[in-house]
């Protein structure tokens, strides 16, 4: 007998159909034969299927079985073709009925026992089975709650091999798991941390406000002990809230690496990521045998801090020029390249040198110019030109520790830059232009939102020369520049905010001083 049923591959976060097709013959020498370029797990999954089905006391009889993974000139890899291929086989065996198998999209992995352990990318492949119009997904229990943020379909959770059979054969019945979106977003708003517990450091909690609020990349330069990781991770308080949009594409990003924790439907707080500085860069970036979104993917709609800068390997950060330019990481191999979404907002903390206490009031420098030379030549020029806010986190003076709290709070940065955001929207929606924040101005649009009068022209071009400035700092500045006007609600760019936009490329500085 032919049976087919109907399951899903990942293809980077995306999910793509699968058909799962089922030849039977009683007659010849038993076999089974997988074909359709199964990988890995999936050729492992009829040791497995066999198993399970045996234990949860179903027979297959003696038969050359053939199944076909179709599209069969896609890779198919992991665990989740278990559930489909029972079955299947047991269709194709006439112990299931064909009425609902054309219904429901299946997947899961199944124990020796049959039991159904979760999967990964749950959440795309129900955004898949809206897409293809089944009337439902049955998968993992344990996966119910993620692939229930998908409308319109019913998301079926099952324990077990013998509850998905018996629904099929309609002898039982398996409540739809529902799941209410709104109120998972108001009881996850709430955060633990705040910037009313930073003393001090009112300069970085400036520069703090305008990089959130035009999206704007940001380096801390200070030495040990001046808070630049107190304050790197408390920025994700003040950003916008997600959208239901956005929180979709990091639950995406999380459930296909395997990174969405079982009781977690939706991720809708922007994600922090601070890998160490040992990491690789398959790590950092995505990829492996077997293509798994990195750091950057991870930190996607969120931000990425990378503690230590000059101490991570050169050809590691490298790699991020590709990410912080457009959004996102192509990885390509001999048979196939994916795409994975990155667009997140770059914050990096470093010493001012090897011992860090260059410049301190309270500590003396134990390092040599040679040895600051080439503790700050490990970040290449075009790395630096990237992160718009260079800014110097100095130590914190003892009148602000003694303070209980400090007078800038979490929830007073976060509105003035909602009001930030909301004017850069209103003006880009009005142009019908692609951009959400002031750091994506570029080209001609870059020239008519952030043009200049001739003072403020003569004055930016001393700056440039003085400074040594690159044209993608220049470019840089002026991005800053609009953000600056934004959170002060104005239209026209004057020299004090160009002046107090330059203060922001502190290294730029140094380096003339110092030459």
């Amino acid at each position: 007998m032919f049976a087919k049923t109907f399951s899903a591959g990942l293809l980077g976060i995306d999910a793509f159909l699968v058909e799962v097709e089922i030849d039977l013959v009683r007659s010849g020498l038993p076999a089974l034969k997988l074909v359709g370029l199964a990988e890995g797990a999936v050729k492992e999954s009829k040791e497995r299927v066999l198993s399970a089905l045996k234990n949860c006391g179903y027979k297959i009889p003696p038969s050359r079985i053939t199944i076909n993974l179709a599209p069969a000139n896609q890779r198919k890899e992991g665990s989740l073709f278990d559930l489909p291929l029972a079955v299947g086989l047991l269709a194709s065996s006439g112990l299931i009925s064909p009425t609902n198998l054309s219904m429901y999209l299946l997947a899961g992995e199944l124990s020796l026992t049959g039991e159904l352990r979760p999967i990964a990318g749950a959440l795309s492949l129900a955004l898949l089975a809206r897409e293809k119009n089944f009337k439902g997904i049955i998968l993992p229990q344990k996966n119910s709650l993620e692939a229930a943020v998908v409308k319109d379909i019913q998301v079926l959770g099952a324990n077990n091999l013998i509850d998905v059979i018996q629904f099929l054969n309609q002898e039982q019945i398996i409540e739809p798991t529902k799941l209410n979106i709104e109120q998972i977003f108001q009881a996850q708003q709430q955060f633990l941390i705040d910037f009313a517990e930073v003393k001090g450091q009112e300069h970085a909690k400036r520069a703090i406000e305008i990089a959130a609020a035009g999206g704007h990349n940001l380096l801390f330069i200070g030495p040990p002990g001046s808070g630049k990781t107190m304050l790197a991770q408390r920025i994700p308080t003040v950003l916008p809230p997600l959208t239901f949009e956005e929180a979709l594409e990091v639950t995406k990003i999380y459930s296909v690496s395997g990174q969405l924790k079982p009781d977690m439907a939706l991720i809708v707080h922007r994600p922090f990521r601070s890998p160490h500085h040992t990491i690789s860069d398959a790590g950092l970036i995505g990829g492996g045998h077997q293509p798994k979104p990195g750091e950057v993917s991870l930190a996607h709609r969120g931000v990425l801090f990378l503690d230590e800068l000059p101490e991570f390997k050169k050809h590691v950060l490298e790699v991020l020029r590709q990410p912080l330019e457009d959004g996102e990481v192509t990885i390509s191999r001999a048979s196939i390249s994916l795409r994975y979404p990155a667009n997140f907002m770059l914050v990096a903390a470093m010493n001012p040198c090897p011992c860090g206490y260059l410049g301190d009031a309270h500590h003396e420098c134990s390092c040599t110019p040679n040895q600051i030379q080439r503790y700050r030549a490990r970040l290449s020029g075009p790395l630096l030109d990237r992160i718009d806010l260079q800014v110097e986190v100095a130590g914190v003076d003892y009148s602000d520790l003694k303070q209980k709290q400090s007078k800038i709070s979490s929830e007073k940065m976060r509105a003035r830059i909602l009001q930030a955001r909301e004017i850069q929207q209103k003006r880009y929606q009005k142009h019908n232009l692609p951009f959400l924040t002031n750091s994506e101005l570029s080209g001609k649009w870059l020239a008519e939102f952030c043009s200049l009068g001739e003072k403020e022209h003569t004055f930016l071009e001393q700056a440039v020369n003085k400074l040594g400035l690159s044209a993608r700092a220049y470019t840089r500045i002026l991005r800053i520049s609009r953000t600056i006007a934004d959170l002060k609600h104005q239209e026209n760019i004057d020299i004090s905010i160009l002046a107090e936009a330059i203060t922001y490329r502190f290294l730029d500085r140094e380096k003339t001083l110092t030459t």
